[in-house]
């Protein structure tokens, strides 16, 4: 019984330190985040290329030629 009664009371501290930390490490994070500071990031980059489709039907026809040299292979 004794035993079973320091690692519960163990557990139970090392649960209220982690949770501590947890708490301390949300505050450090939120005050760290800046919405002008992520805006001015973004700013002057653009969404895709205008050229996305193309580089989509690239992959797609090196897949069908991976694919068609994996099906004569047999």
């Amino acid at each position: 019984m004794n035993q079973q009664d320091k690692r519960s009371e163990l557990q139970e501290r090392i649960a209220a330190d982690l949770r501590a930390k947890a708490q301390g490490n949300s505050k450090v994070e939120d005050s760290d985040w800046d919405v002008a500071k992520d805006a001015a990031y973004l700013e002057g980059t653009r969404e895709a290329s205008s050229h996305g489709w193309a580089w989509g039907l690239i992959v797609l026809v090196a897949l069908g030629v991976i694919i068609g040299f994996l099906v004569q292979g047999r």
